[in-house]
């Protein structure tokens, strides 16, 4: 049986110069738990800690990029890049069509992703907040979001 790539459905989920590993354990946790393909960094490295304590290390791939500019050039084929982002042109998460091959990115908390980030997302999406949430809180909303039957762009 021949497998369609474009077909298939993939996501992976990451942070943009997160700035503690437990963030990034947290979220690797709720990546497994809700059905991730992988996981990634940019700038800031993982490292193990008592917040992963399902040790999704070995569960799931994880990429570790030193740069935005490294990361895009990276993204699989065919994924469309979701940026999680509180700002004037995203897309309410309640309504938004997750699509099917993607991979979402969000900020640390005190500063949110990047300016080229958001400019190279293909999708921003934000939930009501009047604050920014935690980064593995909202790494997890997101994720649980597309476990939700809605449709796939």
């Amino acid at each position: 049986m021949k497998v369609d790539n474009f077909t298939n459905e993939f996501f992976g989920i990451g942070i943009q110069n997160g700035k503690t590993p437990e963030n990034l354990g947290v979220l690797w946790r709720s990546a497994q738990n809700l059905g991730a393909s992988f996981i990634f960094t940019i700038g800031n490295r993982y490292a193990k800690q008592a917040s992963d304590t399902h040790n999704a290390v070995k569960a799931m791939p994880y990429f570790h990029y030193d740069t935005f500019a490294d990361f895009y050039n990276h993204l699989p084929k065919g994924a469309r890049l979701v940026g999680v982002e509180m700002h004037e042109t995203s897309e309410p998460l309640e309504t938004f069509e997750h699509p099917r091959r993607c991979v979402y990115l969000l900020g640390a908390e005190d500063h949110g992703l990047s300016k080229e980030a958001i400019e190279k997302s293909h999708f921003l999406v934000q939930f009501p907040s009047e604050m920014s949430l935690n980064v593995a809180v909202a790494g997890s909303i997101v994720l649980y979001d597309r476990t939700r039957a809605k449709s796939r762009s």
